[in-house]
């Protein structure tokens, strides 16, 4: 299948030099239209071995990919399908994301569903070994006709996260307390153990909010979570729980839970 290649460009890290080929290379996989009307595509990179990049809640030490599609033509809408991500830590601190290869569907909505979509714009995000990279990355693809079944973009779709039903999640309550410059936020999980170390993410649809790192505790059948959310201004503010994604990431599955209601 031919890849559409992507205008890849690399901040050198000071006093190392890293080509863009040593470091990333990334394709825009063609993919295909679905029976919606839609397009599945997919941004797919590589990374040098030793390598990774973040997921999109990354953790304190790292960067969440940021795109811009300004320069797109009969584009309406884009939705991502992140595959199950992968907990680092290294001096104590807890990163999300990939590492070897990283393979992002991303389904396309057209204006016109009877002409092409043209998806041009750039992608920021971070490359990390011992140190840090920004990569900045452009791209300039036309999304046309059926396209083909690509079993790459496929694979990846299947490793998305399960949901709250399919993981045995039996319930779930939220206590919301104030801080002196936010909430905390603490779920509590009637859900089966995967096995192996857990790490919970909670994530906010309010934009600007830091969330910490979460404490997480099981017991038996119950996982236990907190976290701090804190807004720009540093003060106590209102929390739409139903905004509220919870995902529990171990060894072997991620779950993401939608909504945080009360106890």
């Amino acid at each position: 299948m031919r890849h559409l290649p992507l205008l890849l460009a690399l901040l050198p890290a000071p006093a190392l030099a890293f080509s863009q080929e040593d470091v990333l290379r990334g394709d825009i996989r063609p993919g295909w239209a679905t029976d919606a009307g839609t397009r599945m595509t997919a941004l797919h990179l590589s990374l040098a071995p030793g390598w990774k990049t973040y997921w999109r809640s990354p953790g304190d030490a790292g960067i969440p990919p940021s795109f811009d599609w300004s320069g797109s033509e009969n584009l309406r809408a884009v939705a991502f399908h992140w595959p199950r991500p992968h907990v680092f830590e290294l001096n104590g601190l807890k990163t999300v994301g990939y590492h070897d290869e990283l393979v992002l569907p991303i389904e396309v909505t057209p204006i016109d569903v009877t002409r092409p979509v043209r998806l041009r714009g750039t992608v920021d995000l971070g490359v990390c070994s011992d140190i840090c990279i920004p990569a900045a990355l452009a791209f300039d693809a036309v999304m046309a006709g059926p396209g083909a079944p690509d079993p790459v973009i496929a694979a990846a779709l299947a490793d998305r996260p399960v949901t709250a039903r399919q993981a045995g999640l039996a319930g779930i309550g939220c206590a919301v307390d104030p801080i002196a410059d936010g909430l905390r936020l603490t779920a509590t999980m009637a859900l089966p153990p995967a096995g192996g170390e857990e790490t919970v993410v909670f994530e906010s649809a309010t934009s600007g909010i830091w969330v910490s790192e979460a404490d997480a505790t099981r017991k038996g059948g119950t996982l236990t979570a907190a976290a701090d959310l804190v807004p720009p201004d540093g003060a106590p503010f209102a929390l739409d729980r139903s905004t509220v994604t919870v995902t529990v990431i171990s060894d072997t599955r991620a779950v993401e839970i939608r909504g945080c209601p009360a106890p």
